[in-house]
């Protein structure tokens, strides 16, 4: 039986990747920050089948116990604060976390098991001001964020303690990749939940900022399984994860919209946009300045060729069904929200 860790095993991919690793018959160890109050997160519904362990990213003593405790033969490291507004409100933390705790991981590998192998969390946000469209495994980067700088950093010393110490450690480029299990604080989320409560009555609209930034956007579920797949190569490498399909937000609050039969109609421009309903007049998005970032990120769009050649990787939930499936599980938990009112 294989055994594996998972940092960040209480979000969004931690607990899709723990499903995974269950069915495939690991051993999984999860690691879990001390709080005052325990919370299993998206993994409360499989905490009994995850053996949790305590361990902070910025505490390298802790990591190294957690590898002596799981004597994992790979680790995932899905640990971030991975919202890139707050990178901005918080640089120093989101530095020590997504940067410096990724050295600490694999210090802790190297010294306890340095045959384990070793997958990190990468994302689009280090190519940030595009160089070229699409973006594969050799565009050049430009983070717009700290938190795409600090990811970049946890990028290049996963592949310098590859090709420095012989160790099998790969870098997943992962594109925006939502979910039911997403949380509130990003605009996918934020944009279904409120689609969610308008239908349910619960709330009247929605403020969002850019509506023309693009991402290429798709379904956690799917990008975990890429993660699995590149540590069960012969050689460690790294590869771009991706739909190579590009929409904007705006196309994102249509497609959600449409979930419950709305049917949007834009007027205004820039700060003063607003989308209407066209059946019933009211106006439920509205753009405010405030959720701007500073640096705005404007395409991303992966090409996702390496993947899907050497590791046999397809996207199998397509865009469409990836926002119905986040409406329709918000419509559920908003009518549950509404029956205790």
């Amino acid at each position: 039986m294989k055994k594996a860790l998972i940092t960040g095993v209480t979000g969004q991919d931690g607990s899709y990747l723990a499903e995974l690793l269950l069915e495939k018959g690991y051993e999984v160890h999860g690691i879990m920050r001390r709080k005052s109050v325990i919370d299993y997160g998206n993994a409360g519904h499989i905490k009994d089948k995850i053996n949790f362990i305590y361990a902070d990213m910025t505490d390298v003593v802790s990591l190294i116990s957690a590898m002596k405790i799981s004597q994992a033969d790979e680790v995932y490291n899905l640990a971030a604060q991975s919202f890139v507004a707050t990178s901005w409100e918080q640089p120093l933390a989101t530095a020590d976390i997504d940067a410096l705790g990724v050295t600490n991981i694999l210090e802790a590998i190297r010294i306890i098991k340095p045959e384990c192998r070793f997958y990190q969390a990468s994302t689009s946000e280090m190519f940030g001001l595009v160089q070229e469209i699409p973006q594969s495994e050799t565009t050049p980067f430009y983070p717009r964020s700290p938190y795409g700088v600090a990811k970049l950093y946890g990028y290049w010393i996963t592949k310098n303690y590859r090709e420095s110490y012989g160790m099998y450690a790969c870098s997943g480029i992962l594109f925006n990749h939502e979910g039911e299990r997403r949380g509130k604080e990003f605009v996918t989320r934020k944009i279904t939940d409120a689609v969610a409560r308008i239908k349910l009555g619960l709330q009247e609209c929605v403020e969002l900022g850019n509506l023309d930034t693009k991402r290429d956007w798709g379904h956690a579920k799917d990008y975990v399984r890429a993660m699995w797949l590149m540590l069960q190569q012969p050689e460690p490498d790294d590869y771009v994860v991706a739909t190579g399909e590009t929409r904007s937000v705006r196309e994102f609050v249509e497609t959600a919209f449409c979930c419950i039969d709305v049917r949007i109609r834009w007027s205004g421009a820039g700060s003063n946009e607003t989308g209407v309903d066209e059946a019933s007049g009211r106006t439920v998005v509205r753009v405010n300045p405030r959720f701007y970032r500073p640096a705005e990120v404007e395409v991303l769009l992966g090409n996702p060729s390496k993947a899907e050649q050497k590791l046999g990787w397809r996207r199998e939930i397509p865009f469409a069904d990836m926002v119905s499936r986040m409406v329709n599980n918000d419509l559920r938990l908003g009518a549950a929200d509404k029956k205790t009112q």
